[in-house]
């Protein structure tokens, strides 16, 4: 944990040298190291819960959404160390080279992956965050600097403190793993600032967070930004899977941002896949918000749309509904309204879902499957760091591998430039 005493500057030092000891361990080490971690954390789950179940209480004035991504019940408590050891059995990301052709002069050439070093993550209310990504970050040979939202200070503090048990039991610096427990924004502020100190902030959050990070980061930053996720349903779309996959991608987990926000419907299919879907998603509490096409096809509960709906992450039990004229009125909606995560077409044609998956520019594209599922879990990742709405270096759920970078490797017999 972070000692208030300690500066933050003699922090990120610490935190530094750690990364150094991490990136020169074996790969075995770390994978010793991240078992430790995941024994340590099924160790101390009644004090995680406990605590948890403290932050929960304190939370009355939550919204529902952030609620949801606070609690851990038991599942989720389980998971935790679940995440650890699905990190652990993924590929060394920094392993081997791959060599590139000879240089002109006869040098041999290879690339080699290579940790980025001092990674910063400024996130809310998920106590999950920090055992996934301290996992993440010590697999890919990595240091982590942890600032969780206020809300969830209590169930962040005991995840932290099992996870630095761990990493002593294992001969690994406690510093790769730094968790700070101060809510203040300045903090937040400092860490942005934080050049030659930290090597890439990840802020995962909504617009206001995104703010702060536009007017005050100095170092590089990969956003985790909100996600505004689409689904389509083509004419083409088998109408019971085209209702399973919105009623899921809409209600299994409303309040995280893979759930969908916006159903569009290509026009021959609104009346029939309204009919039978509108009932399904009144009967779970979703409110409907839909535009005049779309509420005169559906059952009383629902609302008009206004303007500001095509651009809301509701994060609740709410989805925006427009009937468009086929795909290319659906593509023109996501580019005006998409937030660059998630989207998701229902089709039977290949080529019409071929041209979504090429030309919707988001994180992670889907053909007949649910938004829900981009995720680093369900993608094989083993866990994710967030999902980047960014581009540079790193697009979708950024695993071990993206916290990684390349360096040119360079054998020669005494080349010299002439």
């Amino acid at each position: 944990m972070y000692d208030a005493s300690v500066s933050l500057k003699e922090m990120l030092h610490e935190a530094r040298r750690a990364g150094r000891a991490i990136a020169k361990a074996t790969p075995g080490a770390r994978d010793r190291g991240l078992e430790a971690v995941a024994q340590a954390i099924d160790a101390a789950l009644p004090e995680i819960m406990a605590a948890n179940a403290e932050d929960l209480a304190a939370a009355s004035d939550l919204s529902p959404a952030l609620r949801d991504r606070l609690k851990l019940d038991d599942k989720r408590g389980r998971a935790l160390a679940e995440a650890v050891r699905a990190v652990r059995s993924q590929p060394d990301p920094l392993a081997g080279e791959v060599a590139l052709p000879d240089g002109p002069s006869g040098i041999h050439i290879a690339r080699r992956r290579v940790p980025l070093g001092v990674i910063a993550i400024v996130f809310e209310a998920r106590p999950n965050v920090t055992a996934e990504c301290a996992a993440l970050t010590l697999k890919s040979g990595n240091a982590v600097v942890l600032r969780g939202g206020k809300e969830a200070r209590r169930s962040n503090a005991a995840i932290a403190r099992a996870i630095r048990s761990g990493l002593r039991a294992a001969s690994l610096p406690e510093a790769a793993v730094t968790l700070i427990e101060d809510p203040a924004r300045e903090t937040v502020v400092d860490l942005l600032g934080a050049s030659g100190l930290v090597d890439l902030v990840i802020p995962r959050g909504g617009p206001g967070l995104m703010a702060l990070v536009d007017a005050h980061a100095r170092v590089p930053v990969i956003r985790h930004g909100q996600g505004i996720c689409h689904v389509f349903v083509d004419r083409s779309a088998d109408l019971a899977m085209a209702v399973e996959i919105a009623d899921n991608a809409k209600t299994h987990r409303p309040g995280v941002c893979n759930a969908l926000e916006t159903l569009l419907i290509d026009r021959p299919r609104a009346k029939e896949l309204l009919a039978v879907l509108g009932p399904v998603l009144l009967a779970k509490g979703v409110e409907l918000r839909a535009d005049p096409e779309a509420l005169a096809l559906l059952p009383p509960g629902a609302r008009p749309a206004v303007e500001g709906d095509w651009d809301t992450e509701f994060l609740a039990l709410v989805l925006a509904i427009r009937v468009v004229n086929g795909l290319d009125a659906a593509l023109e909606h996501i580019e005006a309204h998409g937030t660059h995560h998630t989207a998701a077409i229902v089709a039977t044609d290949p080529g019409v879902a071929r041209r979504f998956l090429e030309e919707v520019d988001a994180s992670c594209v889907l053909w007949n499957a649910s938004t829900r599922l981009n995720d680093g879990g369900e993608l094989g990742l083993g866990a994710e760091m967030g999902i980047s709405t960014s581009k540079l270096h790193a697009y979708g759920p950024m695993s071990a591998r993206e916290l990684t970078a390349e360096k040119l490797v360079v054998r020669g017999t005494g080349q010299v430039r002439r």
